[in-house]
């Protein structure tokens, strides 16, 4: 079996999940609060009012960190939605909206405004977003 980076194996095993975003608001709710802790955690904010994209090395750090940790306590994916699937999920949508895969780049204005999803740089406050033009 060929060696996944962690965030390729984050995003082929959690994209699928952000398709629950269309008929799950508590899920974006709890995605969107575990997207804000992430770029807390590794620096994604930023001085403007739309936080800037994370740095990929840090989200893959932190990604295999929490891969190697589910692992050791033998958690398996639920039907539902549990903090590992909510913080992982994030982590897929980060890795989405930001391009971190080499094979895909970022999202531009019109593929983010159609993708229903968590975070602050999403839909309403358009004049706030600087890619917005």
């Amino acid at each position: 079996m060929p060696f996944l980076s962690p965030l390729t194996a984050v995003a082929t095993t959690f994209a699928p999940r952000l398709a629950e975003f269309a008929f799950e608001p508590g899920f974006v709710a709890a995605v969107d609060q575990h997207v804000a802790a992430l770029r807390e955690r590794i620096g994604a904010a930023g001085p403007d009012l739309v936080p800037g994209p994370p740095d990929g090395e840090a989200l893959s750090d932190y990604a295999l960190g929490f891969l190697d940790a589910l692992a050791e306590t033998g958690w398996e994916e639920p039907v539902g939605h549990d903090f590992a699937v909510c913080r992982l999920t994030a982590v897929c949508w980060l890795i989405r909206r930001y391009g971190l895969l080499e094979d895909q780049g970022p999202l531009d204005a019109r593929e983010r405004d159609a993708e229903p999803g968590p975070g602050p740089d999403r839909g309403g406050d358009r004049d706030l977003d600087p890619d917005v033009g």
